[in-house]
């Protein structure tokens, strides 16, 4: 496997956290392996092999094994306190361990590993609960609105909220702040950019689903612009002027603004004098030049949701008892719609420079087709949300004044279970036939209707590299990477 030329660089002493560190190391970093088989070299840091594929005969002895060498001095290395230029935060909606393992075990084996994701060399747990509205304890089974808010805002609320506290108020967010310390910011995601995880960086609405106008006035009419509020999120999206905004929802803009400025006139319409330059597919982006503030890019790909890369294939009662299938591509998703790593890479390219950027990236259907019982979408899905992470990854490694920051926003239901036909299993049930050619079974037992299953309150694995990338290890709260973000990034949370 071809390897980038290794290249070296002085890292900070870092005081108590690491004897070794604080000698002021020295970091060989290499290029990152993009290969999606097992048993492949991988980078290298401090002569150290960080790939986390097995390295042979998984039948053998030390065949299943992912270290081939001791960790201790490669970590010490990998711990910079010095402060980022960049921040390129992946999140994989409802993706947590038992996601990452299927997708694993399905596209790349059980002894491979996942690109980017598996590369990154520290990682830790956060805890994921949310807040019940009226009486402020922990509600255990968070949703993607009120995690989203955590760790953009740094504040804890009820499932839901987008961008504000129990109480209403609004909360900022990391996007919101970036951008009045002068950073360029984007947004990225295959969902529609008004659903939750996108929406919190650029919204504050007391109910998620409050779109456009229409939902608004329906939904959370406090927010509505007629009523003193700051617009649907629709509205605050445009509002708020990330450099880059790129995923799906048009539909949306055709909705027509019912109070404000903008009066009478529909959101596309208010976009377009806003001064946002507008593309609909994955040429038209190809060919955008630049984006910045005077000329914003608006990227939206779809109607509602970006398709799914991989077709459905929804698990069913005693669907351990059927063969087992192979993920087959989605015919509705077209040339015409970018892909998670391509929308990744042209954010970072149209971001990038002097400035420094906050760039949030989000594969969201993970989540969706969880909910839909449908292993296929979601670990095509996962593979998406590997591409985006080893897009960041490379960049990160080129410049070094990048912190890379992978993690889920929830647990969700989908496990792993024992592919016996002679077996009762409860809830629904599909047996795939991945990379090893072993049946994988794959069990949803939060409903026994496909659309029903539901998020579970287990804590997510986080993961990252880069400048500040120690923060993530042990366990850390969903609210915690909004301070060291912002901390890494040396903004002033205060800036207006």
């Amino acid at each position: 496997m071809a390897q980038n030329r290794v290249k070296k660089t002085t890292v900070r002493k870092v005081g108590a956290m690491s004897a070794a560190a604080a000698l002021g190391l020295t970091v060989l970093l290499s290029g990152c392996s993009s290969d999606d088989g097992a048993g492949v070299d991988g980078d290298k840091a401090a002569g150290v092999d960080i790939s986390r594929s097995a390295g042979g005969d998984i039948t053998e002895n030390g065949g299943a094994r992912r270290l081939s060498k001791d960790q201790t001095e490669m970590i010490a290395d990998s711990i910079q306190k010095s402060g980022a230029k960049n921040v390129i935060l992946v999140i994989g909606d409802g993706t947590a361990n038992q996601e990452l393992t299927l997708a694993r075990n399905y596209q790349w084996g059980a002894g491979g590993q996942i690109p980017g994701i598996d590369q990154l060399p520290l990682s830790g747990d956060y805890t994921t609960y949310a807040l019940d509205k009226k009486t402020g304890k922990p509600d255990f089974t968070t949703d993607s609105a009120a995690s989203g808010t955590a760790w953009s805002t740094g504040t804890k609320t009820y499932n839901g909220a987008v961008g504000v506290n129990v109480k209403g108020q609004a909360q900022r967010s990391i996007l919101d702040i970036a951008r009045a310390n002068g950073l360029k910011t984007g947004d990225v995601t295959t969902t529609e950019l008004q659903d939750a995880t996108p929406a919190v960086q650029v919204a504050h609405v007391s109910q998620r689903k409050c779109y456009g106008p229409k939902e608004t006035l329906e939904k959370c009419p406090e927010n509505a612009l007629e009523n003193g509020g700051a617009g649907s999120i629709t509205e605050q999206l445009l509002a708020t002027r990330p450099d880059v905004t790129l995923g799906g929802g048009w539909e949306t803009f055709g909705q027509t603004a019912t109070a404000g400025k903008y009066q009478g006139k529909t959101l596309e319409a208010q976009a377009k004098e806003r001064g946002y330059q507008i593309v609909r597919s994955a040429d038209e982006l190809k060919n955008v030049k630049s984006a910045d503030q005077d000329k914003p890019l608006l990227g939206v790909f779809a109607d509602g949701n970006l398709p799914r890369i991989w077709g459905k294939e929804t698990a069913v009662v005693d669907g351990n008892k059927q063969p087992g299938v192979k993920c087959k591509p989605n015919p509705e998703f077209t040339s015409g719609t970018p892909k998670l790593g391509d929308m990744t890479q042209k954010a970072i390219d149209l971001l990038k420079g002097d400035k420094g950027f906050f760039l949030q990236v989000e594969s969201g259907s993970v989540d969706k087709a969880n909910h839909d019982a449908d292993p296929c979408g979601q670990i095509g899905e996962t593979v998406q949300l590997s591409d985006a992470v080893d897009v960041a990854l490379k960049f990160a490694k080129e410049q070094k004044d990048t912190l890379v920051i992978v993690t889920g926003d929830h647990a969700h239901t989908s496990q792993i279970v024992e592919a016996d036909p002679e077996q009762k299993m409860p809830g629904l049930t599909k047996v795939l036939i991945g990379r090893d050619g072993s049946p994988l079974a794959v069990n949803y037992g939060t409903s026994l209707e496909p659309g029903e299953e539901q998020h579970t309150g287990g804590q997510v694995r986080i993961a990252a590299y880069g400048p500040g990338a120690a923060n993530v290890v042990g366990l850390s709260d969903q609210t915690d990477p909004f301070f060291y973000i912002t901390d890494q990034l040396g903004l002033n949370r205060d800036k207006k």
